[in-house]
């Protein structure tokens, strides 16, 4: 064990286990099908969906994206529930807003 293992190991005695080298890269493979299915969508000419479902479907994997993100290399998957709280809500407030103003500009088709 080198110091720095030891300086770790140190630095989280507050009984919350650190992630594995190996769930970093299942989140790394995670987020990047997240990516390969939004490139997916700027091929319309395959999958024929429409632009609404297009929106959606990219608003739902920004989301997730943002969760995985956030939970796993910002560690609020092992904080607090009140800093995990804090951040939903700050996610919750900016998705509002973002979906206020796509409305605000008339994105949306009528």
């Amino acid at each position: 064990m080198t110091a720095t293992d030891v300086e770790h190991a140190e630095s989280h005695e507050d009984g919350h286990a650190h992630p594995s080298d190996w769930d970093y890269a299942r989140i790394a493979l995670i987020l990047g099908v997240l990516t390969a299915i939004e490139v997916f969508t700027y091929f319309e000419s395959v999958h024929n969906l429409g632009t609404n479902a297009l929106r959606v479907i990219l608003v739902v994997l920004m989301v997730l994206k943002f969760v995985y993100v956030g939970a796993w290399f910002m560690h609020l998957k092992f904080d607090k529930p009140i800093l995990r709280n804090l951040f939903v809500m700050g996610l919750s407030l900016s998705l509002l807003v973002y979906l206020g103003m796509l409305t605000a500009f008339r994105v949306w088709p009528t």
